[in-house]
């Protein structure tokens, strides 16, 4: 892993552009929302029940479970680096050569200012990194020396959508 100083040269080529970002978004919520998740989560339960769905109602307790545990803990803070020869995410390193294309979404009117990595292997899921301060353009000159860009990207994904909208 290269050390913090930028654009020194280290086993992964020299460091190209670097920032930092948490984790992942912590919403707040209400207790409008709280009251709201409950009731939904005991009428889904209910619904569970009354038509003889035993691994739903486990299902909707597992994932009950984990918005309690994820909501009482903080993003910690991530370091993204773009070497190269690849790309720092936190510890974890991608080779240039497992990212299939990348795209960059910048909308400030909607709050969206986004890089998404799509990977060759199916067992990865897309990923998506905050870019927060940093110049889009400077990162998206840097990545085209490596990977090929989604243009047809040009919103951000549902998924990250609705989980804006239902704060999740």
């Amino acid at each position: 892993m290269p050390d913090n100083s930028t654009n020194q040269d280290n086993d992964y080529g020299k460091i190209l552009a670097e920032w930092h970002v948490t984790e992942y978004e912590k919403y707040e919520r209400s207790k409008k929302w709280y009251i709201i998740a409950i009731t939904t989560a005991l009428l889904l339960m209910l619904f569970a029940f009354f038509t003889g769905n035993f691994l739903f109602a486990v299902i909707i307790i597992i994932v009950s479970l984990i918005v309690i545990l994820h909501d009482g803990r903080d993003p910690h803070p991530v370091d993204i680096k773009i070497a190269e020869d690849g790309i720092f995410i936190g510890k974890n390193y991608y080779d240039y050569d497992e990212i299939k294309d990348f795209a960059i979404i910048y909308k400030p009117r909607i709050g969206v200012k986004h890089l998404y990595l799509n990977f060759n292997s199916f067992l990865k899921h897309r990923l998506s990194i905050y870019l927060g301060k940093v110049d889009p353009l400077q990162i998206r000159e840097n990545l085209l020396k490596y990977l090929p860009e989604d243009l047809e990207r040009t919103d951000p994904p549902l998924s990250e959508t609705l989980s804006k909208i239902f704060k999740i």
